[in-house]
C-alpha cells in the first residue's frame, strides 16, 4: 500500500504525519480535575503503547490541573476544547501539547483567531476536530454529511492558513462508517496535513472494535491516515491494545506478540477457547513482536501454524511444544501455559 504523504507536526516529543510511523492515541476517561487518577490512567495507556492522549477540559479547574498532570507522566497532552475559546488559551498557558478544537462549537473567526495567535506564539498544533454530530450549519444544505463535514473542515482551515499557521491535524469522525470513509477519502485529496482517523462513539467492545476496524482499516489500507484511535466505551487500554492489532493485521507497525489460534471444533481433546484465552493474557506483558500459536489438533498443528515462531499443538493430556513448525518437545497438560511462555521469554 502508498501511504498518502502528509506535512509532519510535532506534538511534544511525537511526530505526527511525514514519514513517521502511524501514531496510536486514546483519550482519558477520567474527570481531568482529578490529577491522580488521570496520571494513574495515562500511566496505564503508555505502558500499553499509547503515544497521544488527550484530556477533557470542560472549565477552568480542568485547564489549571493540565501542568500537574504532564509532570506526572511521559506522553504528549492534548486538550479537548468545546464552547469556551478562553479554555483553550488557559491549557495553552498550562502547557497543554495539543489543542482539539470542534469547528461546530467554536467557529468565530474572532475567537479562533485568539487561539491560533497563541498557539503559534508556542508552536503547538491544533486540531481540527469535526463531528457529524456537532456541524455548523451548512452553505448548501442539500450536501451530504460527508460532505458537510469536509466543508467545515476546509473552512477552518482556511480560517488558520489566513493567520499563517500551519500546525494543523484533521479529523472527520462519524458513527456511520460509509460516512467516515467518504470524509476522509475526499479530504485526503484536498489538503497537506496529518490526519487523525476513527470512527466516533462506535460503542462497546464487541460491535466496537468491528466497525472500528472496518472504518480505519479501510482507510489505512487506502495509504489515509497519520494517527488512531479506537473509540470504545471501555476503559482506554482496549483501545489502545485494539489499536495495535489494526496496526499489526496490515503489516504497518508491530508491537507485542501476534497470538495465532484455532476456533476449536469437536475434535478438540482440551478447552482451546479457555487456553487461548489464557495465553492471550500473559502476552499482555510482552512488548516485543513474535508469533505465538495456540492450536487444537496435535496432527495439523505445526503445520498450520509453520510460521509461528513458537505454539503449542494439544492432544487428550498433551500438547507438541514446537518452533517455526518444528517439534521441540512434549508437554504435559498442567503444563501448558508455564512451559509456553518459558519458550516465549527465551525467544
Amino acid at each position: 500500500m502508498n501511504r498518502r504523504r502528509s506535512k509532519p507536526i510535532q506534538i511534544g516529543k511525537v511526530t505526527v504525519g511525514g514519514n513517521a510511523p502511524i501514531v496510536v492515541q486514546s483519550m482519558a476517561k477520567t474527570d481531568t480535575r482529578d490529577v491522580r487518577s488521570t496520571i494513574n490512567q495515562i500511566k496505564e495507556l503508555e505502558d500499553c503503547g499509547c503515544e497521544l492522549v488527550r484530556v477533557a477540559v470542560p472549565d477552568r479547574e480542568a485547564a489549571q490541573a493540565i501542568p500537574a498532570i504532564k509532570r506526572g507522566v511521559s506522553t504528549p497532552i492534548i486538550a479537548d476544547i468545546h464552547f469556551d475559546y478562553r479554555l483553550a488559551l488557559m491549557a495553552l498557558e498550562a502547557g497543554a501539547d495539543g489543542l482539539r478544537l470542534n469547528p461546530g462549537n467554536i467557529s468565530e473567526p474572532e475567537r479562533v483567531t485568539k487561539i491560533v495567535q497563541a498557539a503559534k506564539e508556542r508552536g503547538v498544533p491544533i486540531r481540527i476536530g469535526v463531528n457529524a454530530g456537532s456541524l455548523p450549519k451548512p452553505k448548501n444544505p442539500k450536501l451530504t454529511i460527508a460532505e458537510q463535514m469536509v466543508e467545515a473542515a476546509l473552512n477552518q482551515i482556511k480560517l488558520l492558513e489566513s493567520l499563517d499557521f500551519d500546525l494543523i491535524k484533521v479529523s472527520l469522525k462519524a458513527f456511520d462508517v460509509p460516512t467516515t470513509i467518504e470524509a476522509y477519502q475526499s479530504i485526503a485529496q484536498k489538503i497537506p496535513y496529518p490526519l487523525h482517523i476513527g470512527v466516533t462513539e462506535a460503542g462497546p467492545p464487541r460491535t466496537g472494535i468491528i466497525r472500528s476496524v472496518v472504518g480505519i482499516s479501510t482507510l489505512l489500507y487506502q495509504g489515509i491516515g497519520d494517527t488512531i484511535r479506537v473509540s470504545l466505551t471501555a476503559h482506554p487500554r482496549e483501545e489502545v491494545i485494539a489499536s495495535y492489532e489494526i496496526l499489526k493485521s496490515l503489516n504497518l507497525r508491530q508491537r507485542g506478540p501476534i497470538l495465532v489460534s484455532c476456533p476449536s471444533c469437536g475434535r478438540a481433546e482440551v478447552d482451546i477457547i479457555k487456553l487461548a484465552e489464557a495465553v492471550e493474557k500473559e502476552l499482555l506483558k510482552i512488548t516485543k513482536p513474535l508469533k505465538v500459536a495456540v492450536m487444537g489438533c496435535v496432527v495439523n498443528g505445526p503445520g498450520e501454524a509453520k510460521d509461528a515462531d513458537i505454539g503449542i499443538a494439544c492432544g487428550k493430556g498433551k500438547a507438541i511444544l514446537f518452533k517455526k513448525g518444528e517439534k521441540v518437545r512434549t508437554i504435559k497438560e498442567k503444563d501448558f501455559i508455564s512451559a509456553l511462555m518459558r519458550e516465549v521469554e527465551r525467544f
